[in-house]
């Protein structure tokens, strides 16, 4: 596969996993609840605000740069940082749990990656 085709399938898959607006998870972001969830860097769990920011916190940050740009514009790291968004949403789906997941840290922890899977 050339480097354009592998450029334009992950630009695709990112779009498709990434399924909450720029204005959604940037209010989500903003809450208490997205920062009360996920590993800190150095695999400690996050289980309150006043931690260390997530892994997850830090890459739906990412997210929000990474859709404000043209596609042109999109650096080495933005491409790297996209398929690691797709990895992650594609590994966590594969662990959902049974029952109503509303209210769940699994649900939680997808939104900071900008995946609401309450939107599938």
């Amino acid at each position: 596969m050339t480097e354009a085709a592998d450029r334009k399938e992950t630009l695709a898959e990112f779009r498709r996993v990434v399924n909450m607006t720029p204005a959604k998870l940037r209010h989500w972001l903003e809450s208490e609840e997205s920062r009360s969830v996920g590993m800190a860097p150095g695999g400690k769990k996050v289980t309150g605000p006043e931690q260390h920011e997530s892994v997850g916190h830090h890459m739906g940050e990412r997210i929000l740069a990474i859709k404000a740009r043209k596609q042109d514009e999109l650096t080495e790291a933005d491409w790297a940082d996209m398929r690691k968004v797709i990895g992650y949403v594609h590994r966590h789906m594969a662990q959902r749990p049974k029952g109503d997941v509303r209210d769940t840290r699994w649900r939680r922890s997808l939104m900071n990656w900008g995946h609401d899977p309450l939107e599938d």
